[in-house]
């Protein structure tokens, strides 16, 4: 045990570093072998997987809230090793997701990790075989969780500082709560977000439909000073144009026919708050002059009005036009645009960031898997490469959609196959398959065709990455090479002559698991 706690201690120092509790969990696996281990952190939404073994991808995407799984919630009351036999009635939160799906989790050891009275985590161990921990010394284990523990409180603080937010000393100690991506796209934007957000900077937020922004613009207000007051938000598009103005800046009684009583406009609604303007490239032209006057000077005139108003907002203007391109073809203001893009931010399409893709799907199972009412809901290898095949010209809404109209598919799949008596939490695990996901033919094995080899050509410019040309020659080679070995990873890592587990991470890195 000694020798493990001196492999946690190296490893503290590198506690930011995306693969550090990973690392962690396979040295203690070594320690306590088991199916399954997981270390999950507790946020605003609950208890969020920050590594896992022995556990589909998508688990980092999932989200475990204590009112949904007893067994977790006796866990984080115990103030020592909890353990769970075969014979438990508390159902066990990842049975389901374990080997091939319909194995039973036998054995369970879980311990609650915390800093003081404040909960921060929880440490879980599972075997598929009964008895399969009776030789573990709790209290060795109890003292790893307490030094896990530690880890966390000492992570979480250097995450509250990177993110400079005004935490002290004496508020509650929480866990990182953003999502941890696993594309450089998302990361980078992640780190720009947590650059700006501080500020009162105003931020342009553009990319594809579908891709999110909104959500990036809920973690701008999130991570700013103005937090403690609600995101205001306005799509500039559903706006009648002739009400426009008076739905932005508000009117007085009488002002035009119909208005019977004053109304405060969305900037008195934000005053002191962050006002998100959706759809700011459908903003009309006659209307960008009072826009800026507001941003500029930071006062508003409500129609009817002879006074002037102050007000502090913070703009986030949201679009998926190319607002310079507009600019130049004289449909938006040019210093209106520079105003408006103090802080230019991309949203990445889904297409570009396929490595984020285990992880969003985790996050829609679970939430089609509570909706539905089942046990547990996950997709089967052929539904993942499906996934992946996929260009998402709708990006993550798109997903979203494609996975719950899949979970639903699956569900009248089993009910009129043989259990319709079932109450759903009765049946295990639901499997998704391709068929249920209908998306089109041509996409499923796409990235993985082989592609013609021609000659370069003298006068050719463009050029492929490097790194990415090789991850595209990675992915297919390994593709045919599991195809030829009927999906056995092992056999194939014997074929290729590599090692098992660097063909696993490989594999997971390109997106083939």
């Amino acid at each position: 045990m000694g020798h493990l706690l001196s492999r946690m201690s190296d490893a503290c120092p590198a506690v930011t570093q995306r693969d550090a509790w990973a690392q962690f969990l396979e040295a203690l696996n070594r320690y306590y072998p088991a199916d399954a281990c997981t270390l999950m952190i507790v946020n605003r939404e609950g208890l969020r997987p920050l590594a896992a073994l022995g556990l589909p991808e998508d688990i980092h995407g999932r989200r475990f809230l204590l009112s949904d799984h007893s067994r977790l919630a006796a866990i984080a009351t115990e103030p020592g090793v909890s353990r769970f036999a075969s014979d438990s009635t508390l159902p066990a939160p990842l049975e389901g997701l374990i080997g091939q799906g319909q194995d039973r989790v036998r054995d369970s050891l879980g311990v609650a990790l915390r800093h003081e009275d404040q909960l921060l985590g929880i440490l879980t161990l599972d075997a598929l075989t009964p008895a399969h921990f009776d030789q573990v010394d709790t209290q060795e284990l109890h003292a790893t969780a307490y030094m896990l523990a530690n880890m966390l409180r000492v992570a979480s603080r250097l995450e509250s500082s990177h993110a400079r937010l005004d935490a002290t000393d004496d508020r509650p100690c929480s866990a990182p709560v953003a999502i941890q991506w696993h594309s450089p796209a998302m990361r980078r934007l992640d780190e720009a977000v947590k650059l700006v957000a501080p500020t009162d900077m105003n931020v342009l937020l553009h990319g594809d439909t579908g891709v999110g922004k909104e959500r990036v613009a809920q973690q701008l207000h999130t991570l700013s000073a103005r937090r403690d007051n609600r995101l205001v938000r306005v799509n500039c598009a559903a706006l009648p144009e002739h009400l426009i103005e008076s739905a932005l800046f508000g009117h007085r009684r009488g002002a035009f026919s119909g208005a019977i009583k004053d109304h405060r406009g969305y900037f008195a609604v934000a005053d002191g708050s962050t006002l998100m303007l959706d759809e700011i490239g459908e903003l009309p032209l006659s209307l960008q002059p009072k826009l800026l006057r507001v941003l500029q000077e930071g006062e508003i005139q409500p129609l009817g009005s002879e006074h002037t108003q102050r007000v502090d907002v913070r703009i986030i203007a949201v679009t998926n036009r190319d607002l310079a391109s507009e600019v130049k073809a004289g449909r938006f203001r040019e210093d209106l645009y520079h105003r408006l893009s103090a802080f230019p931010l991309q949203v990445p399409a889904l297409r570009d960031r396929k490595e984020d893709i285990p992880i969003l799907t985790g996050r829609f199972l679970e939430e089609n898997r509570v909706r539905l009412g089942l046990t547990n809901l996950r997709l089967t290898e052929d539904a993942e490469m499906a996934l992946q095949a996929w260009h998402w010209p709708g990006n993550v809404r798109e997903l979203e959609h494609t996975l719950s109209r899949a979970a639903l598919r699956a569900l009248g799949d089993r009910l009129h196959e043989n259990d319709a008596l079932e109450s759903p939490q009765q049946r295990g695990a639901l499997y998704i398959t391709r068929t249920h996901l209908d998306l089109p033919e041509d996409s499923v094995d796409a990235p993985f065709a082989e592609e013609a080899i021609l000659p370069a050509s003298k006068n050719q410019t463009v050029w492929m990455a490097l790194r990415e040309a090789t991850d595209n020659f990675q992915r297919r080679y390994i593709y045919r090479a599991l195809a030829s070995h009927d999906d056995n990873w092992a056999a194939t890592a014997r074929a290729l002559a590599t090692d098992s587990g660097n063909l696993h991470r490989l594999g997971k890195r390109l997106g083939l698991k």
